[in-house]
């Protein structure tokens, strides 16, 4: 069938009409959401490379070793549940916001009027539609009765569209002022936010440089321990006596080569980040977005929901002549607007600045208003005389207010034309125009509600050299209207997205198809009007071809293509559902003022894990080059599980947590992997050096033992890591100066009380020892000194932020 049913009765569907189309399938009911099932999050956050190689190392110590030598296996417990209950909780948020949402419409069966679910709905089903009310499928208009539908949230236009009997109702718009009811014809799928919807609604994880360089880390690491693993349990076997006690000491010297703590670090990062977040009413559905948005260096805004609020208000009145004066044009407005009883968002705005005349004006004669004359008006008793309301141009056709209007018009404001007539109206009789003989009174102002906190917002942006660009589909004089009023940059010459080049609606953008005089145009303007949907996905791309790193906000259907191709996706949260099922970040308070603390704890994870990463990549590079040196030399490992333990703890571990979650204003750059390693690997290979150096003066004393050698090398291992972790902390404030201090006096506490030696075995040769000890790592000190200021001098010529990948 097409839908069509040609004896539909006027009460609606039978019971048995509306279970043959349940049978065929002809229902409103959506297809189910495309986000990951908890099994495939399970098997993302357990099967991966760093758990792998951490339960083998884990199972191998749990084998022959001491079970307090294999705790590190249960960082992969703590970082699997981590990932998984947050990417549950963001599946849970997605699967529960619906398209067209939790509204019960009114549908009539069996000639009574039900409220159903919007799933219940079947084809050709009679829907009743009254103000406020959602309209859950695509239908056509049985009736109308002053019948006005908001649109925005497909399209982006902001005008109410009147509707009469015949004309097609969409799915995701609401009716904002009179009566009405449609028949059902395009329903579930079929329907036209469904439709919309449906590209954008697959589930995708937003890019992280920052996971997916810690985990390139990892395979790169991975790949060094299988040599080093090979010679170490050759080395250590025939050196230890046997099989067993030679495998301990070989996954001894591998642990430390495992940045194990380094995605623990990060998951928790990325976790308090998104709780710090919820604070502030903003919902994070993926953890690695908060990184994104710290990187962004454009910010798409949708202005309908983003920079205005709902409505419009009254901005001014001015006046045509002395005659009437501004009050009694405020008494005429206020009477007409009382006379309205589902008023459309413009007279809402006029009745707010005019309230009704007290006494009340008595009508004697109303005329409705008609989209086709654009006005309505009344007479009023007690020689109040005939007051008419409408547009400029046709009540004030080929005068000077028409002329007026539209000046100011092109300011960005909406403009009513109130006239008087001296022709009585009455109830029953058309009247055009031209009959009514109107005499322009006033121009009423009408402007759209700026958000109080837009302002700030964009000059935080501005401040952070972070590109803006307003995108609408608005007229483009009034958003930039808008937008000047904001003080935007660019504002002054807004663009018409009809005069872009076209490119098929049908075809799905990519960077490389992207037409250069359209990325040109889009790149060169800040503001756009009358942008279509497609349109302002092809947008978001254009500005990827060029290298720029882009961030959607919306609010509506027509924006859930843009808000899934762009790089970071931000919904508001009353907006439709599907918007809020693609972003990655949703402002469930609407307050657009909350992307500046986003962006800050985006700076704060990121430049804070970048910081930590040195600690711990510096350790895996150290141990590499022990396990290398002490295998060609066929020396004992200089180290006990617990000696590492012990330096990892004072040096990487407690002092990384308080610094990943330290305050960061620096700018998010591209090159994580790359930077990281510029620092870590010769720094690694020092301080390793350095351990090594000192573990071999240690036995060279006739006399020397094990555990003395492990002491001497240890010392060294300590206060050489020690500086790396101050070097890590700068620029120095008084609590990083605390930490050190705190992580230097549990060392000495260790190696003075006779307990603390025991436990940790360790073992002092004399004073000369402990000196050379210090010296050598005094030397590694200033290497690494040297080394830190030329790794800044070559960040400082890092090319300016790029999209990658």
């Amino acid at each position: 069938m097409d839908g069509v049913l040609e004896d539909l009765a006027p009460d609606g569907l039978t019971s048995a009409q509306v279970a043959e189309r349940v049978a065929s399938g002809r229902t409103n009911r959506l297809p189910p959401a495309s986000s990951r099932s908890l099994a495939a999050i399970v098997r993302a956050n357990v099967l991966t490379w760093f758990n792998g190689l951490i339960f083998t190392l884990f199972v191998i110590m749990l084998v022959v070793g001491p079970f307090q030598d294999a705790l590190f296996g249960f960082v992969i417990v703590f970082n699997a549940l981590i990932g998984i209950v947050q990417e549950w909780r963001a599946k849970r948020t997605l699967d529960s916001l619906a398209i067209v949402g939790e509204a019960r419409p009114r549908v009539l069966r069996d000639g009574a009027v039900r409220q159903l679910t919007a799933a219940e709905i079947v084809l050709d089903d009679v829907i009743l539609l009254g103000p406020g009310e959602k309209i859950p499928v695509d239908g056509e208009v049985l009736d109308a009765a002053a019948l006005e539908v908001d649109e925005s949230l497909l399209t982006g236009e902001a005008d109410p569209v009147r509707k009469t009997d015949g004309d097609e109702a969409l799915s995701g718009s609401f009716v904002v002022a009179g009566r009405g009811s449609i028949r059902a014809r395009k329903v579930g799928a079929d329907a036209h936010a469904a439709r919309l919807a449906a590209e954008a609604q697959q589930f995708t994880l937003v890019r992280s440089e920052l996971r997916d360089g810690v985990a390139h880390i990892i395979r790169f690491l991975t790949y060094l321990l299988v040599p080093a693993g090979i010679l170490q349990i050759i080395v250590q076997t025939s050196l230890a006596g046997g099989f067993r006690s030679g495998l301990s000491r070989t996954v001894a010297g591998i642990v430390p080569m495992v940045p194990e703590g380094l995605v623990l670090l990060t998951s928790v990062a990325f976790a308090v980040g998104v709780v710090r977040l919820g604070r502030r009413n903003c919902l994070v559905q993926e953890l690695p977005a908060i990184e994104g948005l710290a990187r962004v260096d454009t910010v798409c805004l949708d202005k309908t929901g983003t920079l205005t609020e709902g409505g419009m208000r009254l901005s001014g009145i001015e006046t045509l002549a002395e005659d009437p004066t501004e009050e009694q044009v405020r008494a005429a407005l206020g009477a007409l607007g009382a006379l309205e009883d589902h008023p459309n968002a413009t007279m809402a705005a006029v009745i707010e600045g005019c309230p009704a005349p007290q006494p009340v004006w008595r009508p004697e004669g109303v005329a409705a208003f008609s989209s086709a004359r654009k006005w309505s008006g009344a007479s009023f008793a007690d020689d109040r005389g005939t007051w008419l309301i409408g547009a400029p141009d046709i009540l004030g056709a080929g005068t000077a207010a028409a002329d007026r209007a539209q000046e100011r018009g092109a300011g960005g404001l909406r403009v009513l034309l109130l006239a008087r007539s001296a022709v009585e109206l009455s109830d029953d009789a058309e009247f055009s125009t031209a009959q009514m003989h109107p005499e322009p009174a006033a121009l009423v102002l009408l402007e759209q509600r700026i958000r109080s906190d837009a302002a700030p917002t964009l000059e935080y942006f501005a401040q952070q050299d972070v590109h803006l660009k307003v995108i609408s589909g608005d007229n483009a004089v009034s958003v930039g209207a808008v937008a000047a009023s904001l003080g935007l940059p660019g504002a002054e010459d807004p663009l018409d997205a009809r005069e872009l080049p076209t490119a098929s609606e049908d075809d799905v953008p990519t960077p490389e198809t992207v037409d250069a005089t359209f990325a040109e145009e889009v790149t060169g303007h800040s503001v756009f009007g009358r942008v279509t949907p497609r349109q302002k996905q092809q947008m978001v791309v254009a500005l990827q071809s060029r290298g720029h790193i882009v961030a959607m906000t919306g609010d509506g259907v027509n924006d859930v293509l843009a808000l899934k191709n762009a790089d970071i996706g931000i919904a508001m949260g009353s907006g439709s559902g599907a918007a809020r099922a693609v972003a990655q970040i949703v402002l469930l308070d609407e307050r657009f003022a909350t992307l500046p603390s986003v962006v800050a704890e985006g700076r704060r994870v990121v430049g804070n894990i970048e910081r930590v990463s040195n600690l711990f990549l510096v350790k895996s590079f150290e141990s590499f080059l022990l396990v290398v040196l002490t295998g060609i030399l066929r020396l004992p490992y200089p180290f006990l599980p617990r000696h590492s333990t012990l330096v990892s703890t004072l040096t990487i571990g407690t002092p990384s947590f308080f610094l990943a979650l330290a305050p960061s204003l620096s700018r998010a750059r591209p090159g994580f992997v790359r930077r990281v390693l510029r620092f870590a690997v010769p720094a690694g290979l020092i301080t390793g050096a350095a351990a090594f150096v000192s573990y071999y003066l240690a036995r060279l004393p006739p006399g020397a033992t094990l555990p003395t050698e492990q002491t001497a090398a240890m010392i060294t291992l300590f206060t050489a890591s020690l500086y790396v972790l101050i070097l890590v902390a700068r620029p120095f404030v008084w609590w990083k100066a605390v930490l050190v201090a705190t992580m230097v006096g549990l060392f000495v506490l260790v190696s003075v009380f006779p307990a603390g030696r025991r436990f940790f075995q360790l073992e002092y040769g004399g004073w000369q020892q402990v000196l050379t000890s210090l010296a050598v790592a005094a030397c590694a000190a200033v290497a690494l000194e040297l080394l830190y200021r030329w790794v800044r001098h070559r960040g400082a010529q890092t090319p300016p932020l790029t999209r990658t990948g």
